[in-house]
């Protein structure tokens, strides 16, 4: 293989048998293919994760067509290359030719810049091939979006990453031990570029078989000693979590960073955040619920690695939050008494009497809607008849709950003075 070029230009694949992971785009049955069929070329954007092949389908795609093919990228271009692509065409209609231009990174032109190609497109003169990696429904402006195709492409799977190994070996003289697939594998988090990168600086190893201690003796950033399925998955959340319940910001953020490079999935972190919110700080701050769930979403829409800042805010956040356990505490006891008393009904006052029958039984008599009383307050009981009343809720003097504290002893009282 040719040294100077990258192992990841090398393989590049140069037809659509040879992408792997992606069968819903380019499979036999899929729209992409049947539209070959028809020699029409159409405006398209590929959105999906780093190294997943949205650059090579766009290639490959347009590779069908006799027609000009040009690409510029949005990192590494300039948008007077984007406008003097489209001016020759615009100013030469002698010279004109329909184009395929494909833009890589195209999130990063601005809305105004992105209105570039809506007239080139409208009168047929511009193919327009898109890649991003950001959610396209907020970075693309709705007047281009809606005259492009958006294909999802997925972050390769472990069948698609060791397809690509096995493709790599017999033109190498390296061969690799199953455990050292494994832990390329794991570590290139569904990046085929990546993985390629990671493989390429292997190939100065004096050594044939590369096995994991080879394989973690020559990486340049050490493989992270972490399973995302075994021990460690468990032991490094754990210690995550304790260390926001033990208010400790910068140990917190550590362990957060030690999962990320480990090639954790930042949505699992996430969820495991707002379980934290809730059980660890609870109505101390009813505002760390809310931000959890926000960065969840946040990072939805911008993925790796931009959303992991977020991902760290919010730790930092919750450790330096009030702690209160009194709702997970509340909400186990109740769930305690409940499973004692699954046979007690409720009592008839707050059932409706929905029938003739149900009322003339007395259900929903002497039911007191609290909104017709003067301070909106009934004080009437809502536990089942056969069951004497129960305190579950205590808070704690701290942060919100404060508030929370003083509302349950105004109520308390007004049920003592009814």
């Amino acid at each position: 293989m040719n040294s100077k070029i990258p192992l990841s230009e090398t393989l590049r694949p140069d037809s659509f048998d040879k992408i792997y992971g992606q069968n819903h785009i380019i499979g036999q049955n899929s729209w992409l293919k049947k539209s070959l069929e028809k020699k029409t070329p159409l405006s398209l954007l590929f959105y999906g994760p780093p190294g997943c092949g949205k650059t090579t389908i766009a290639r490959l795609y347009a590779k069908h067509f006799d027609l000009n093919f040009q690409t510029v990228s949005a990192v590494e271009g300039s948008v007077a290359e984007v406008k003097k692509i489209l001016s020759s065409y615009k100013n030469e209609p002698l010279l004109r030719q329909k184009i395929i231009l494909f833009i890589d990174e195209i999130h990063r032109l601005n809305k105004a810049q992105q209105d570039l190609f809506l007239p080139f497109i409208e009168n047929g003169t511009l193919i327009l091939l898109g890649a991003t990696t950001e959610n396209p429904s907020f970075t693309i402006n709705n007047a281009l979006l809606s005259r492009l195709r958006v294909f999802t492409l997925k972050p390769l799977d472990t069948s698609a990453l060791l397809a690509i190994i096995n493709r790599y070996e017999p033109l190498s003289d390296k061969k690799f031990s199953q455990e050292a697939k494994e832990a390329l594998i794991e570590y290139s988090s569904g990046d085929g570029r990546y993985l390629l990168n990671l493989i390429e600086n292997l190939e100065v190893l004096p050594e044939k078989e590369i096995g994991i201690k080879e394989l973690k003796a020559s990486m340049q950033t050490r493989l992270a000693n972490y399973d995302k399925h075994g021990d460690g998955h468990y032991q490094l959340i754990s210690a995550l979590h304790k260390s926001i319940r033990g208010s400790d910001a910068d140990a917190s953020l550590y362990w957060l960073c030690r999962m990320l490079k480990g090639g954790e999935d930042p949505l699992f972190i996430c969820r495991r955040l707002i379980r934290t919110a809730s059980e660890d700080i609870g109505l101390a701050d009813p505002q760390a619920l809310v931000m959890a769930n926000e960065t969840f979403r946040s990072f939805q829409i911008l993925g790796s690695p931009e959303g992991e800042l977020m991902i760290a805010q919010l730790v930092i956040y919750l450790a330096l939050s009030p702690k209160s356990n009194r709702v997970y505490k509340a909400f186990k006891k109740a769930s305690e008494i409940a499973e004692k008393t699954t046979h007690f009904s409720p009592p008839k006052t707050l059932i409706n009497g929905s029938t003739a029958w149900m009322k003339k039984e007395g259900y929903g008599g002497g039911y007191i809607y609290d909104h017709d009383t003067e301070k909106g307050f009934s004080g009437q009981n809502y536990f089942p008849d056969n069951m004497e009343r129960a305190s579950f809720y205590t808070p704690r003097s701290i942060g919100y709950e404060r508030e929370m504290e003083k509302r349950l002893a105004y109520f308390k009282k007004m049920r003592e003075t009814i």
